[in-house]
């Protein structure tokens, strides 16, 4: 394996990471803590909150170091960090301490983003839709790796090793990402990432019309698709404990099967990557928002196999839309520029995903899961209507150089 090679496989262990350590928690209160803190479900969530508030607001500064310092150094700041913040979640013996711990945690998830996504695409030029969806699968069984890390060891060992033992993990990682990396990282804001400037966007020219058009879209959809992921990821467990009474005898099946349909449905997202660069985003953004419009819809009042299958249709549409809006940043934003961007991004979807949590306690605690299949198919509805603005075809961006080589 080539070291560009090993550096693409590391970004993609980090978004794997970054979702896993963040939905560990929605396990963890949905199956353990309920008994063992004698909560509510409903109370258990709200305490999520600080975490994802990190997550959102921490974006756009991460982004700004790493384009003004290091995107590598940042990259290796996310790893070591994230692990250690785990471990000390992990220690936490009451609400309020593994409040802070998820708070701290999102703090340096937030890293991963706006820089390990611009690293990603990073000389690489207009046709990144497969880079994307490639990384995206990895964050997305990272999602469904939450339920079952959780699950596994809420059953042997107990719930705090669902953090220990990522985190570990992770701050080996980040030490041997900084050693591989050294060099980019003593380089600080290096040549490298300049010079990319002029590769992924000269000669780029859009119409400030369309320039406009196209960050109202995507602004819009990235707000009303963070609403849907989050809810889908983090209520998912709870859901299922529901809704498969009759199938599920024990949280590692339920880590089993919440896994099985996170991981399946994230292979939807190669599609979308595919897709994208061959058929355009707005076809695809279409045919996500529809499949997810239709299968929420049909979700109230089922329960047992039905209920399962009904759930990996519209996981099927959330997870594979989640790369058209990075595909979309990636094609306008300049490089130099580029993390910065993300992070804005970021900030936008990471607020309202902190938002959802007390929201989704709330239609929980007073109408239960249909009220909100229901919320989540108009949402869907909303976005189908805003996607049909987009341009039918997206300008085209100039080459890279002839032999010019891609970057991580």
């Amino acid at each position: 394996m080539s070291r560009d090679q090993q550096h693409v496989f590391l970004l993609n262990i980090g978004h794997f990471l970054d979702h896993l350590t963040t939905l560990v928690f929605a396990t963890v209160a949905a199956v353990a803590l309920v008994r063992e803190w004698g909560m509510s479900y409903a109370q258990l969530a709200g305490y999520a909150t600080p975490g994802f508030v990190a997550f959102s607001i921490f974006s756009l500064p991460a982004g700004w170091i790493a384009d003004r310092w290091s995107r590598e150094g940042m990259m290796a700041v996310y790893f070591i960090g994230l692990g250690v913040s785990c471990a000390l979640t992990a220690l936490a013996r009451s609400p309020v301490e593994i409040a802070i711990g998820l708070f701290v945690l999102g703090i340096f998830a937030a890293i991963y983003h706006p820089v390990g996504l611009a690293l990603l695409v990073q000389g690489r030029g207009p046709k990144t839709g497969m880079t994307i969806a490639i990384n995206g699968v990895f964050g997305n069984v990272g999602v469904g790796s939450a339920a079952l890390v959780a699950g596994y060891f809420i059953d042997n060992g107990g719930w705090r090793y669902a953090f220990v033992v990522p985190g570990l993990i992770s701050v080996a990682i980040g030490l041997y990402y900084a050693w591989m990396m050294r060099a980019e990282i003593a380089m600080r804001n290096s040549h490298a990432v300049r010079k990319d400037a002029t590769v992924g966007n000269a000669g780029v020219q859009i119409d400030r019309a369309t320039v406009l058009r196209l960050s109202a879209i995507i602004l819009f959809t990235a707000a009303i698709s963070s609403l849907i992921f989050q809810s889908t990821t983090f209520a998912l467990p709870k859901i299922l404990d529901e809704r498969l009474q009759s199938i599920l005898g024990s949280a590692t099946q339920l880590g089993w099967i919440a896994f099985l349909v996170f991981s399946i449905s994230s292979l939807a997202q190669l599609v979308t990557g595919a897709s994208l660069d061959r058929f355009g985003p707005r076809n695809v953004f279409i045919v996500a928002a529809l499949v997810q419009t239709i299968f929420f819809g049909l979700m109230p009042g089922l329960f047992g196999w039905p209920a399962l299958i009904v759930a990996f249709c519209f996981m099927l549409g959330a997870f594979g839309q989640v790369p058209i809006n990075d595909y979309l940043i990636g094609r306008m934003a300049k490089s130099e520029l580029r993390a910065q961007v993300y992070g804005a991004r970021y900030v936008l979807s990471f607020s309202v995903m902190s938002v959802s949590i007390p929201f989704i306690a709330w239609v929980y605690a007073n109408w239960g899961f249909d009220r909100l299949f229901i919320i989540l198919s108009a949402c869907a509805a909303a976005i189908l209507l805003a996607v049909t603005l987009l341009p039918r075809r997206m300008p085209d961006e100039a080459p890279a150089p002839v032999g010019e080589p891609a970057r991580a």
